[in-house]
Order: C-alpha cells, then structure tokens, then sequence
C-alpha cells in the first residue's frame, strides 16, 4: 500500500486560522450580532442563531518556560474547551460555550498566578519588542520593563475604570517596534556610536552600512591604514540603526543608553484620526530590573488621565482638549526646550541620504 504524501509546509504569511477555531466560532464566522462585557477579562459574543461563545483574557510574563505554557494548556483541558489564543500583547485567551464554565476557569487562572482583565477602558498588557533575550541591538529589555511595570499596574488591569482603554508600548531600541500607544517607553541613546576600526574591515559590510543610515551620517574611511567607517556627529541622531549590520559601531553605554517617555499615539480611527506620539520625558535612568524611575512617571501620567480626562477620551483627545501646557502643568512633568516641536533639519538631511530625494 503506497504511504500517502504529505502536503509540503507553507512557510510563508499568516497560518489558516479556521483548524484552530473554537467550533463555534467556525460556525457562526461573520454571523455575530453583538457582543458584551460582563466584568473585566471576559467578553461574550452571539451569533445570530443565538449560539454564544464566551472569552476569557489572562496576562502573562510574555517570556515563558515551556512548564508554564503546559500548565496554561492543562488550563485550557480542564476548565475550557482545549481552545486558546495569544494576542499580539502576548494575553491567553480561552473560549467556552458554556456561562457556567467561565466563572471556574476565572477562578483557576487567578489561583495559577494570571490575572484575568485587560479588557474594555483598563490598561492592557503592554506591546514590546523582543530585549535581551531576542533582539541583536537591544539599549534595554522590553520585556523586563513590561515585567516590572504590569506588576505596578496590576490593579489597573483586572478592573476597568479609566476613561477609555489604555495601549501602552515598549521598544528596547530607537527603532521603536513597539509602535504608537497611548503611552510608549523607549530607549534614548544620546551619544553616536563608538567605533572599534579594528574589527570593521572584517565584520562589516561597509556599503550596506552607509546604506542603512537614514541621514547619511556614515561614510568610508581609512583608519590606520585598515578600510573602516566614520560619522558625521553633526548630521547623526543616535538612532542605533547602524549597529545591527556593524557590532563594532557600538551605540549602547551603561551612562549614556537611556529611556524616555512618549504619549498620545494611537491606531484607531475611532472618535479620531490616527496620530504619533509625542516625547513627555527624556533622560530617565536606564536601571533593569525594576525602572523605578520609568515606573513613577507612568504612573503619574495615568494618574492624572484617571482623574482628569472625560468617560470614551484616548490620551490624545484628553490631552487636545486640554493643551500640552496644561498636561505638563497637571502631570508635574518639566517642559524644556527639546520638547518643542520646530525641528527644520530634516529637509536638509534628508536630501542627503539613500532613501528620500525633494
């Protein structure tokens, strides 16, 4: 008897979503008429047939050992349906069709340590980018900031009293793979790289580094008589993104590598446009494994929206109704020169380097 051919692997864009549904949810795709919201970390969706599927979110330390990814699974086997989900802020997500269910499997989440929230207007686990344990040009770890600031904000995820959902972002480089959120924490290196000029001629691939510059503050040189690289400390804005196709042009330092504070992005169209966040603080301590420093500011921002911003206003729109000035008034925070937004330069560097001409 011939053996039946395995269908080769697709190993590009995004996997068939449908063999991993919840049964229920395969059945009624695009068929759902409403949905609500009991209590916090859990949501209920029917269907037009009237089936209901209920959801129930969990955080966890978004680093797992391969001991607690069994014991969510164990969760899943006993108290759900065997279904879950991960989302992008690295929450679990366990479906049942079964309202009794919920309650147990809240209740053995909670006991296993993974608080159940992150819904509707409370903060939600924060985005981040990969840190130490991942990235090859990490300034930080996201991950450890994320760690130690949800343990601060706990309270804040498994209720839901701010005025609108709160989106906060790491990113443990100036490339900011994070993204926009409400409130954003990345790294700020304020010193150019410091180049090794022995080691560039045989680890760097000195045109794809020239390259990589977005203001074309990079070019060739001979140093010592060896090939290397040297920059225009004038045109360079720290940015870091040389450093990944040369080590030896090492960004990071223990004094100068910080983290500033950044507020107001967001991606939704709801109530509002999509906007960039904008820089609140700068200079804060690079300390892992805690960032108090970090912690404080943060906290002192939601604080204040807490109390201040009406019910459905994001960041952005409290802080537009109000004025910057008066953000910086009520949070506490120094206003100083660098956070006005009149920079020119950019028509000039621009110009210069690979990518844009105009």
């Amino acid at each position: 008897m011939a053996q039946a051919q395995q269908r080769p692997p697709i190993e590009t864009g995004a996997p068939d979503p449908m063999p991993l549904m919840h049964p229920l949810m395969r059945k009624n795709y695009g068929q759902w008429i409403y949905h609500d919201h009991p209590r916090p970390g859990v949501l209920m969706h029917r269907a037009r047939n009237g089936d209901e599927v209920w959801t129930v979110k969990a955080g966890t330390q978004r680093q797992m050992d391969v001991h607690t990814i069994r014991k969510l699974c164990d969760i899943a086997d006993t108290y759900a349906d065997g279904h879950v989900r991960f989302t992008t802020r690295s929450n679990i997500e366990y479906m049942v069709a079964d309202k009794a269910k919920v309650e147990p499997l809240v209740a053995a989440l909670t006991d296993a340590g993974f608080p159940v929230g992150g819904t509707a207007n409370s903060v939600s686990m924060i985005a981040h980018t990969q840190g130490w344990l991942h990235c090859d040009i990490p300034g930080t770890d996201a991950s450890g900031v994320v760690k130690a600031l949800m343990d601060e904000l706990h309270g804040e995820f498994i209720k839901h009293e701010m005025p609108n959902r709160v989106k906060l972002s790491t990113s443990c480089c100036e490339i900011n793979c994070g993204g926009q959120a409400d409130i954003a924490i990345i790294v700020q290196h304020t010193k150019p790289p410091k180049i090794n000029h022995d080691l560039v001629a045989n680890v760097c691939e000195r045109p794809a580094v020239v390259a990589r510059c977005p203001v074309a503050a990079i070019r060739p040189a001979l140093v010592n008589g060896k090939p290397s690289l040297e920059i225009d400390e004038k045109k360079c804005m720290c940015c870091g993104a040389c450093y990944p196709p040369c080590p030896p042009m090492q960004i990071n330092d223990p004094e100068h590598t910080k983290i500033a504070i950044w507020v107001g992005g967001k991606n939704s169209n709801a109530r509002g446009k999509p906007t960039f966040h904008k820089l609140v603080a700068s200079g804060l301590p690079n300390h892992p494994p805690r960032w108090p420093e970090v912690a404080a500011i943060v906290k002192k921002i939601l604080n204040t929206y807490k109390n201040d911003a009406r019910s459905w206003e994001r960041m952005i729109d409290w802080i537009d109704r109000i004025g910057w000035a008066r953000f910086f008034e009520k949070t506490g925070l120094p206003f100083t020169k660098y956070h006005i937004d009149d920079w020119r330069g950019a028509r000039r560097t621009l110009n210069a380097s690979t990518h844009i001409r105009f």
